[in-house]
Parts: structure tokens; C-alpha cells; sequence
């Protein structure tokens, strides 16, 4: 099956998940690909993304794989030219290939989380920041399930973390987290300081996906 690497960023960000499976269905059909479809009353599009993003997360390393009706005859490499002919602001296919591996060979992410603050980063915040977050105890933190509320230890999920502070008002955090069974969503980063140091919440937090990757640390593609 054909997988697409494509970006989400700016205000596409706003775009959920549901509505980008629509957004590209469009552009299939507007680029004149045909995708095959499911059989039956109500035919689904073979399209879907891995790991789906939450809303408001940008992500340079989004997989999406999809499937080519019976027939079609087009070659991958055209595919990014002609569907991004048709994409809104801030979606962007980078590459197509065929033959993608298994996603569940998909095992960790990298992510960059910036943290802002109106009045400029707390006194030895960085440091704080690295004591807190590479400490041994568990890090409890209330994840919203489909039926319930939970209480997700995500210390153990916290393969990596690195801090540097661009400027007097912001600190960032290059984090590596798992991504299936379990998963981590990095903006529970900023959610833990809320919960546990909140002298050092910040007052805005933004979360960007780097790169997924496989058990070796490479490339997942």
C-alpha cells in the first residue's frame, strides 16, 4: 500500500482529524487519483493516518497511507505535485512511496513543546525543569479516555528530554516519547507543571512532532 509523508502546520493545526481525512479526500478526487473505496451501502475511502494528531499540534512527519482504485495509473512521484495543488495553508505533502512498513514497527516520536511566559521565564527555570521532569517518582496526570477520566503515570513514557531557553521568555523542551501501547501526547508535558509545579506553568504552551521513529531510534517510513 502507497504511504504519504506530509506536514501540518500553521493555522492548519485547527483542522481535526476528521476534517483532514475529509481534506484529503477532496484532493484526491481533485487531482484527478482515484482511491479505492470499501464496498457496500455507505463505501468507504482506503485512506488513514497514523498516530493522529490532537488539534492544535503542528507535525512535520505525518504518515498517511492509502490505496489506488483498480486501474489508476499514476506514478508516486507526481502524487505530492498534485495534491498539494489543491491543499489549504499549512498541509503539505513532502513525499510518496510504496511498499511502507508496518505501523506497528512505529514505536517513539520526537517533539519539540515551547513554553511561554508573559513575564519572562522564572528564575533558574531551566534547571527546575530538568530536576522535575528526570526525577524517579511517577508523574501522575488525568488523561481524558473515550468513556472516563484516568490517571496516566507517564514517567515511564519519558524515553528523553533536553531544555534550552531561546530567549527570557520561553524554554523548550526536545522530548522522545512512546508512541503506541502506550502512547504520550508531549503537551502532558506542560500539563505535569500545571499539576505538580505550578510556579513553573507556563502561560502558553505549543507542541511540534519532529520525527517518528522505530525501535532503533531510525526514521519510521
Amino acid at each position: 500500500m502507497p504511504r504519504l509523508l506530509f506536514e501540518k502546520t500553521g493555522n492548519a493545526v485547527w483542522i481535526s482529524h476528521l476534517d483532514l481525512m475529509r481534506v484529503f479526500q477532496r484532493a484526491f478526487r481533485r487531482g484527478g487519483i482515484l482511491i479505492r473505496h470499501s464496498q457496500g451501502y455507505s463505501p468507504k475511502a482506503h485512506v488513514s493516518i497514523a498516530l493522529p494528531l490532537s488539534v492544535g499540534t503542528e507535525s512535520v512527519c505525518e504518515l498517511l497511507d492509502f490505496d489506488l482504485a483498480e486501474g489508476v495509473q499514476v506514478s508516486l512521484e507526481e502524487i505530492p505535485t498534485r495534491l498539494n495543488a489543491t491543499m489549504p495553508a499549512g498541509v503539505r505533502v513532502l513525499s510518496a512511496w510504496e511498499g511502507g512498513r508496518k505501523l506497528r514497527e512505529l514505536t517513539t516520536l520526537e517533539a519539540l513543546v515551547t513554553l511561554e511566559y508573559d513575564r519572562g521565564v522564572p528564575a533558574g527555570g531551566r534547571e527546575a525543569l530538568e530536576g522535575f521532569f528526570h526525577a524517579p517518582e511517577p508523574l501522575p496526570v488525568p488523561k481524558k479516555t473515550k468513556s472516563s477520566m484516568t490517571e496516566l503515570d507517564i514517567r515511564p513514557m519519558l524515553l528523553s528530554l533536553e531544555t534550552a531557553q531561546p530567549d527570557g521568555n520561553t524554554l523548550t523542551l526536545r522530548c522522545r516519547v512512546t508512541a503506541q501501547n502506550p502512547s504520550l501526547n508531549p503537551m502532558l508535558l506542560p500539563e505535569a507543571l500545571r499539576l505538580h509545579r505550578p510556579e513553573l506553568a507556563p502561560d502558553f504552551a505549543r507542541a511540534r512532532r519532529l520525527e517518528v521513529l522505530d525501535a532503533q531510534g531510525l526514521p519510521f517510513r
